[in-house]
Protein backbone atom coordinates (compact mmCIF):
# COMPACT_ATOMS: atom_id res chain seq x y z
CA UNK A 1 0.00 0.00 0.00
CA UNK A 2 2.88 2.75 0.62
CA UNK A 3 4.07 2.14 -2.72
CA UNK A 4 0.81 2.86 -3.85
CA UNK A 5 0.42 6.49 -2.05
CA UNK A 6 4.37 6.79 -3.34
CA UNK A 7 3.42 6.91 -6.75
CA UNK A 8 -0.10 8.56 -6.49
CA UNK A 9 2.24 11.29 -4.91
CA UNK A 10 5.06 11.55 -7.30
CA UNK A 11 2.34 11.67 -10.48
CA UNK A 12 0.51 14.43 -8.16
CA UNK A 13 4.39 16.07 -7.99
CA UNK A 14 4.56 16.04 -11.39
CA UNK A 15 1.52 16.16 -12.48
CA UNK A 16 0.66 19.78 -10.46
CA UNK A 17 3.91 21.02 -10.29
CA UNK A 18 4.57 20.69 -13.88
CA UNK A 19 1.34 23.19 -14.54
CA UNK A 20 2.37 25.67 -11.48
CA UNK A 21 5.80 25.80 -13.10
CA UNK A 22 3.94 26.42 -16.88
CA UNK A 23 1.19 28.99 -15.61
CA UNK A 24 3.35 30.99 -13.49
CA UNK A 25 6.96 30.82 -15.34
CA UNK A 26 6.20 30.21 -19.07
CA UNK A 27 2.87 31.56 -19.53
CA UNK A 28 3.63 35.15 -18.40
CA UNK A 29 6.46 35.51 -20.79
CA UNK A 30 4.68 34.07 -23.61
CA UNK A 31 2.23 36.13 -22.98
CA UNK A 32 4.25 39.18 -22.28
CA UNK A 33 5.91 38.36 -25.62
CA UNK A 34 3.40 36.95 -27.75
CA UNK A 35 5.70 33.83 -27.82
CA UNK A 36 3.97 30.42 -28.79
CA UNK A 37 7.04 29.06 -28.86
CA UNK A 38 8.15 29.34 -25.31
CA UNK A 39 4.35 27.13 -24.44
CA UNK A 40 5.51 24.52 -27.44
CA UNK A 41 9.33 24.04 -25.69
CA UNK A 42 7.68 23.87 -22.94
CA UNK A 43 5.18 21.10 -23.42
CA UNK A 44 7.43 19.27 -25.78
CA UNK A 45 10.03 18.26 -23.04
CA UNK A 46 6.95 18.04 -20.98
CA UNK A 47 3.78 16.44 -22.45
CA UNK A 48 5.50 12.28 -22.10
CA UNK A 49 6.18 12.92 -18.36
CA UNK A 50 3.07 14.85 -17.39
CA UNK A 51 0.81 12.27 -19.18
CA UNK A 52 2.44 9.65 -17.69
CA UNK A 53 2.49 10.96 -14.48
CA UNK A 54 -1.59 11.59 -14.97
CA UNK A 55 -2.07 8.01 -15.71
CA UNK A 56 0.03 6.60 -12.73
CA UNK A 57 -2.13 9.08 -10.66
CA UNK A 58 -5.53 7.40 -12.47
CA UNK A 59 -4.42 3.75 -11.71
CA UNK A 60 -3.17 3.96 -8.52
CA UNK A 61 -6.01 6.42 -7.64
CA UNK A 62 -8.73 3.53 -8.42
CA UNK A 63 -6.54 1.23 -6.85
CA UNK A 64 -7.10 2.75 -3.53
CA UNK A 65 -10.13 3.39 -3.82
CA UNK A 66 -10.93 -0.25 -4.62
CA UNK A 67 -8.96 -0.91 -1.16
CA UNK A 68 -10.39 2.05 1.22
CA UNK A 69 -13.75 1.82 -0.49
CA UNK A 70 -15.97 -0.81 -1.51
CA UNK A 71 -17.08 -0.71 -5.28
CA UNK A 72 -20.47 -1.44 -4.12
CA UNK A 73 -20.35 1.59 -2.19
CA UNK A 74 -19.13 4.42 -4.62
CA UNK A 75 -22.39 5.49 -5.60
CA UNK A 76 -22.94 6.78 -2.19
CA UNK A 77 -22.06 10.28 -0.49
CA UNK A 78 -21.78 8.08 2.95
CA UNK A 79 -18.62 9.14 4.14
CA UNK A 80 -16.33 12.26 3.80
CA UNK A 81 -13.73 10.36 1.21
CA UNK A 82 -16.71 9.41 -0.94
CA UNK A 83 -17.81 12.96 -1.21
CA UNK A 84 -13.83 13.22 -2.03
CA UNK A 85 -13.73 10.33 -4.55
CA UNK A 86 -16.44 11.89 -6.49
CA UNK A 87 -14.69 15.56 -6.04
CA UNK A 88 -11.47 13.52 -7.61
CA UNK A 89 -13.41 12.08 -10.23
CA UNK A 90 -15.04 15.04 -11.27
CA UNK A 91 -11.80 16.95 -11.43
CA UNK A 92 -10.53 14.25 -13.83
CA UNK A 93 -13.63 14.78 -15.99
CA UNK A 94 -12.65 18.61 -15.99
CA UNK A 95 -9.16 17.68 -16.97
CA UNK A 96 -9.90 15.74 -19.84
CA UNK A 97 -12.60 17.61 -21.16
CA UNK A 98 -10.12 20.99 -21.26
CA UNK A 99 -7.76 18.26 -22.75
CA UNK A 100 -10.25 17.42 -25.34
CA UNK A 101 -11.07 21.08 -26.28
CA UNK A 102 -7.61 22.27 -26.34
CA UNK A 103 -5.99 19.12 -28.60
CA UNK A 104 -8.98 19.50 -31.27
CA UNK A 105 -10.21 22.88 -31.05
CA UNK A 106 -7.01 25.23 -30.07
CA UNK A 107 -3.79 24.14 -30.73
CA UNK A 108 -4.65 22.86 -34.36
CA UNK A 109 -5.64 26.27 -35.31
CA UNK A 110 -3.30 27.98 -32.51
CA UNK A 111 -2.07 31.50 -33.66
CA UNK A 112 -0.48 34.23 -31.40
CA UNK A 113 -3.97 36.09 -31.42
CA UNK A 114 -5.10 32.35 -29.75
CA UNK A 115 -2.25 32.81 -27.42
CA UNK A 116 -4.88 33.72 -24.44
CA UNK A 117 -7.53 31.12 -24.85
CA UNK A 118 -4.32 28.61 -24.55
CA UNK A 119 -3.53 30.62 -21.74
CA UNK A 120 -6.98 30.15 -20.49
CA UNK A 121 -7.23 26.58 -20.32
CA UNK A 122 -4.14 26.35 -18.91
CA UNK A 123 -4.67 28.12 -16.04
CA UNK A 124 -7.83 25.99 -15.58
CA UNK A 125 -5.88 23.16 -15.77
CA UNK A 126 -3.51 24.52 -13.24
CA UNK A 127 -6.20 25.20 -11.04
CA UNK A 128 -7.90 21.70 -11.51
CA UNK A 129 -4.42 19.92 -10.79
CA UNK A 130 -3.56 22.05 -7.33
CA UNK A 131 -7.23 21.01 -6.44
CA UNK A 132 -6.20 17.59 -7.29
CA UNK A 133 -3.73 17.73 -4.37
CA UNK A 134 -5.67 19.46 -2.02
CA UNK A 135 -8.31 17.11 -2.16
CA UNK A 136 -6.28 14.02 -1.93
CA UNK A 137 -4.63 15.53 1.12
CA UNK A 138 -8.12 15.75 2.24
CA UNK A 139 -8.70 11.81 2.37
CA UNK A 140 -5.68 12.07 4.81
CA UNK A 141 -5.83 14.86 6.61
CA UNK A 142 -9.44 16.58 6.23
CA UNK A 143 -8.90 19.93 4.69
CA UNK A 144 -12.40 20.42 3.98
Amino acid sequence: MKWLVLLHVLGACVWAGGHLVLSLGFLPQALKLRDLSIIQHFEKHYERVGIAALLIQVVTGVWMTLIYVPLSSWLTLASPHHVYLWTKFALLAGTLVLAVHARFFIIPKLTVEKLPQLAFHIVLVTVLAVSFVLVGLSFRFVYF
